[in-house]
């Protein structure tokens, strides 16, 4: 394809998205098809001659877009947002135009030098502590998701007692975290082979809102050293999944440090509302922390994907991670002069990531990031004020950010049926494709998670979406 036929396709494809924004409110949030639908709708091999652009793009209009669950949507009050703009989506189409793999500094030192500087960008508006700067033994790396994040700081704490202790100690390696921690944290044990036993989940319940007890946290190292494991590692969050619940930075941090642990904060989700200078208290304490990490991605206006992670001491990361082949040897790897970030990552292979961050920074400022966050939890608390007045509904989980967990109330001579009316009324929501939201467990209780954070909701939005549930909720409770 010469330039001339790029900008032609181009064009066609920006007008595509541009017409698919402007009419997304008309598409069900989620989509309504069935296991299996797109087999009976494409052939079964690929074509032998090039079709038209326009032909595939009127096959993703008719086929492919019916089986799309709209992220985007205004009406998507899911899971946790995944935030597109038109500053991430431009600084995507530069990645993608150069194309470039940027494993280490000379493959395009570009790429590396920008992902240094916008990551120094971004922790000093999330005021991390200086030792989490590119100035200190520290800095900042992009991964792929907070996941990846995860696992690459609990490789680097694993061998970083292992050096101490010996390879043979892996088995009495133990990881922390609450109950209410990500999923990710059991796979990236699993993946650093820590014994599924010794990777720790700490039960919590409403009385700590949800948070990791730093009392609990202590009697289970005390146990645990008493016959003869040794705890290495351990995940807080700020903003779980769950509920939003944020564990108390500060007492989790004195503890790890008198212990010799890693000590890594999560905050995927809320750690873009720390901006904000009224909600930067919620990571109060990161100051004890060994790895910090945010989303991007999730609520900071920067496509998927996007996940930004610090750490103190990148000289760890590098032990764990770092190979150094023949073939990407090179000057100024071989001087120290530069950062190779496919020794802070699980692959080798990376993309040009800090183009669209640089961008979102760039095109939006500080000002309006903080705005558009606060816009969004202005609209949570607007729909927690709807709860709160409708007395047939419960607020499950004090809110914090812009998440608002609640339930709808049974009969009082059917309490047993509470968890089984709340998932009726979930799944008869969703299937009007007016909303989409989700659900989590809370103390054993069916909890249903509205999330505000979609780039084009509005106030009217939230009101359209309290209307379906309430005329839902009619419905349900007539037949109970």
């Amino acid at each position: 394809m010469d330039a001339e036929q790029l900008r032609e396709n181009a064009h066609k494809m920006v007008d595509f998205i541009a017409d698919y924004y402007k009419n997304i409110e008309s598409f069900p949030v989620l989509s309504q098809v069935q296991p299996g639908y797109l087999q009976e709708l494409l052939p079964g091999s690929a074509p032998n001659k090039p079709e038209s652009l326009q032909d595939v793009l009127d096959d993703v209009q008719t086929k492919i877009l019916p089986g799309v669950t709209h992220w985007q949507s205004p009406d998507y009050f899911a899971y946790f947002p995944s935030n597109s703009s038109i500053a991430g989506f431009l600084g995507e189409m530069l990645s993608a135009g150069i194309n470039m793999v940027g494993f280490s500094w000379i493959t395009s030192p570009a790429a590396t030098e920008l992902e240094i500087i916008i990551l120094d960008w971004l922790a000093k508006l999330l005021k991390l502590p200086d030792n989490f700067l590119s100035t200190g033994q520290g800095g900042g790396v992009i991964q792929g998701t907070a996941s990846e994040a995860l696992l690459v700081v609990i490789l680097a704490a694993r061998d970083k007692v292992l050096r101490r202790v010996g390879n043979d100690a892996i088995g009495k390696l133990v990881a922390y975290a609450s109950d209410q921690t990500h999923s990710s944290m059991q796979k990236a044990c699993k993946i650093a082979g820590i014994h599924p036993e010794n990777c720790k989940l700490l039960k919590t319940d409403k009385s700590t809102e949800y948070a990791l007890s730093p009392e609990l946290l202590s009697e289970a190292i005390s146990h645990d050293i008493a016959i003869g494991l040794i705890p290495f590692f351990l995940c807080g969050t700020v903003g779980t999944t769950s509920s939003t619940a944020v564990d108390p930075l500060v007492a989790l941090g004195r503890i790890t440090k008198s212990n010799g642990m890693w000590f890594h904060v999560d905050a995927a989700y809320a750690g873009s509302a720390c901006i904000c200078p009224e909600y930067r208290h919620y990571i109060d304490g990161i100051e004890e922390a060994d790895s910090f990490n945010m989303n991007a991605h999730k609520w900071f206006l920067t496509n998927f994907d996007c996940s930004a992670l610090w750490v103190k001491d990148r000289n760890a990361l590098i032990q764990s991670l770092s190979t150094n082949p023949e073939f990407l040897k090179n000057k100024a790897s071989e001087a120290n002069m530069v950062v190779d970030y496919k020794d802070w990552q699980i692959p080798l292979g990376r993309r040009f990531r800090s183009l669209k961050l640089w961008m979102v920074l760039r095109l939006y400022g500080l000002e309006n990031l903080q705005s558009y966050i606060r816009n969004h939890i202005e609209l949570a608390k607007h729909f927690e004020e709807l709860i709160s007045q409708e007395p047939r509904f419960q607020v499950v989980a004090p809110r914090k950010f812009s998440l608002v967990c609640f339930c709808l109330l049974p009969p009082h001579d059917k309490e047993d049926c509470a968890n089984k009316l709340n998932d009726d009324l979930l799944h008869a929501a969703n299937s009007t494709g007016k909303l989409f939201i989700s659900h989590t467990v809370l103390s054993g209780k069916y909890t249903l998670r509205f999330a505000v954070g979609a780039p084009l909701t509005e106030k009217r939005h939230v009101n359209e979406a309290w209307k379906v549930l309430q005329d839902k909720a009619t419905a349900l409770l007539q037949t109970f």
